[in-house]
């Protein structure tokens, strides 16, 4: 069977802890790591943890869990400090992407699975990074993905990701806001097998606009668009209020939101599942998840890291990954 693939990220984080980690848990799903093996055999020696580590190419069987590691080898560029992220790493941790989707596009690997970088040690290395959301996209060639994030009874997408605030309403046009949805909408049906996705859009402004008395982007853009879309059957719900939309009222029975951008629909998604939470790139050519959580380098090699997004985020690759 075709392995998933899994990126720790951050070297210096705790990425490689949660990946060994997993690998001492039983799996079905054949996975590997892309990763420097010597990083993860000194991460194990901190950490107590009896894990055999077995190189790995594309093309072999992968064999992880109970206590076995596969992994694809990556080498660093500088030995790590847990807890001390070093911009000499940075082109390591953008190889191990970049073997990695490599991988998923020959149809070597089935999918991707993306442990926490860290985005200002990657600029400070002189390398443009604004998130792994981003750097995939353009890596797979494609122009536009969607963000979205997952926990149990909640999803949601961005229509923006990570752009300043006062860039977001010249950020949502027509043709974006359209694209955004129909790429949610047919991933929802082609990766999560939801016959006819109900999505609830967000307004941009306080109160959706209130008729256009807080703003116009609801009456200029949002709802022209969405007005278009149904009429080429997408079920889509709005523009709402972001304050009352995330209630049981509105959430009992949809599939997904829509927020128009970041800060607008992830707190509520965080206070709600943060740690069992995901993040799935939608638009893409392969299947990718990651977790919802930063590379907490405190806590890198202290035992004390919770595995539960990472291991979600496997599973739900691999569910993703099953369906043709």
């Amino acid at each position: 069977m075709t392995p998933l693939l899994v990126t720790p990220g951050e070297p210096s984080g705790i990425g490689p802890d949660l990946t060994l980690v997993l690998a001492g848990e039983p799996w079905d799903r054949p996975w590997a790591a892309v990763a420097d093996p010597d990083l993860l055999a000194r991460r194990a020696e901190r950490l107590g943890l009896d894990i055999a580590l077995e190189p790995w190419r594309p093309g072999r069987p992968a064999h992880s869990g109970c206590g076995r590691l596969a992994v694809l080898p990556v080498p660093l560029a500088r030995r790590e400090r847990p807890g001390h992220p070093d911009p000499a790493n940075a082109r390591y941790v953008l190889a191990t992407l970049d073997a990695a989707v490599d991988a998923c596009l020959a149809g070597a690997a089935a999918a991707l699975v993306t442990g926490p970088v860290h985005k200002g040690v990657i600029n400070e290395a002189g390398i443009p990074f604004t998130g792994h959301t981003e750097y995939l996209a353009e890596r797979c060639g494609v122009e536009r993905v969607v963000m979205m994030l997952a926990t149990e009874g909640l999803r949601v997408a961005l229509a923006t990701t990570h752009l300043p605030l006062a860039r977001v309403p010249a950020a949502i046009t027509r043709e974006g806001l359209a694209e955004t949805l129909r790429i949610l909408d047919a991933d929802l049906r082609r990766r999560f097998g939801i016959d006819r996705p109900r999505i609830l859009v967000c307004g941009l402004n306080p109160h959706a606009g209130e008729g256009g008395h807080l703003g116009h982007e609801e009456r200029e853009v949002i709802e022209p668009v969405l007005e278009t879309l149904r009429q080429e059957g997408l079920n889509l719900i709005g523009p709402l209020p972001a304050d009352t939309l995330f209630t049981p009222t509105h959430l009992d029975g949809a599939d997904a939101v829509l927020a128009m951008y970041h800060d607008q629909g992830l707190p509520v998604l965080k206070y709600k599942g943060f740690g069992n939470a995901i993040n799935v790139t939608l638009g893409l050519p392969i299947v990718r998840t990651s977790v919802d959580h930063g590379t907490a380098c405190p806590l890198a090699g202290s035992g004390r890291a919770r595995p539960d997004s990472l291991r979600l985020a496997l599973v739900t690759a691999a569910q993703m990954a099953a369906r043709p």
